[in-house]
């Protein structure tokens, strides 16, 4: 009789996070398959959990896998688990899921934290519809590719390096100024922060902020430029710049790169005119 393959999710940081079932299917499965058993072995230690314990990663799964298959087909139980989180979402196990289904094995989800699902949860958009992008790609130019399709006021949701968040939010103040954001930092864990507002604005917090390059961040975000332009276009210049600062709760200067950005056939020393009278009428 064949065994089973386990699908476990672990804790994204906080170690409390962990599921009394995930914590009882690692302790009883005949061996875990884990992405970094370095890493993992700080998660077992803690819950004592003493089951041999495999690596599974991006660079050995297909290799690997033909051993947890033959495992599996001599009645073994296996758990696969990743770094943090649930396993095959922006992480390494659905290749080993596809050959299990493929052997005629059963695969079992022991459900649990997930980033995506923790973001959106504290986000306030409606995550009734969403798209996750998973890690953005390096280049603008794939970046760009990656957003054109999604011109609509759902949600999307992408994980970014701490290393690369500024670069990222720099390049979605000058693509998409008018973006609605909630940027999610090291969720659960030390240096645990959320900030909304536009890209321009968290921009400028990430840059006050000393922890600003520890933990990773997952970003959700909620484009519709177009429709919120469309939405003002036939306001005076000094209406735009109050109506964008009311919706963004952004700067007058922000106000102004974004209305820049949105504006066809009006140069920024025009802008800059209609920002000082607004400056004078809110002094």
């Amino acid at each position: 009789m064949h065994g089973k393959l386990y699908i476990v999710a672990t804790p994204i940081g906080n170690l409390s996070d962990m599921t009394p079932r995930g914590i009882q299917t690692l302790t009883d499965a005949d061996m875990i398959a884990a992405e970094d058993t370095r890493h993992s072995k700080v998660l077992l230690s803690y819950f004592g959990i003493k089951t041999p314990t495999f690596s599974c990663h991006k660079f050995n799964e297909e290799k690997r896998g033909d051993f947890f298959i033959t495992s599996l087909k001599e009645g073994k139980s296996i758990a696969l688990i990743s770094d943090a989180g649930t396993p095959c979402i922006s992480d390494p196990g659905h290749r080993l899921v596809k050959m299990a289904y493929e052997a005629g094995i059963e695969v079992i989800s022991i459900c649990g934290a997930n980033a995506v699902a923790a973001a959106l949860s504290v986000s306030g958009f409606d995550a009734s519809q969403f798209m996750f992008l998973g890690f953005l790609p390096r280049s603008a130019k794939e970046i760009e590719k990656k957003f054109t399709p999604f011109h609509f006021p759902h949600p999307i949701v992408f994980y970014e390096s701490p290393l690369r968040i500024t670069k990222t939010l720099a390049w979605m103040a000058e693509n998409y100024p008018v973006a609605d954001i909630c940027l999610c930092n090291d969720l659960t864990k030390r240096y645990e922060r959320i900030y909304r507002g536009s890209p321009e604005t968290i921009l400028e917090e990430l840059m006050q902020n000393p922890n600003a390059g520890k933990g990773e961040y997952t970003c959700v975000t909620c484009l519709n430029a177009e429709e919120e332009t469309e939405d003002i276009e036939d306001l005076s210049l000094e209406a735009q710049l109050v109506d964008i600062i009311v919706k963004h709760s952004c700067t007058l200067k922000d106000a102004a790169n974004i209305l820049h950005k949105n504006s066809t056939g009006v140069n920024r020393k025009t802008i800059y005119t209609a920002m000082l009278k607004v400056k004078e009428l809110l002094q």
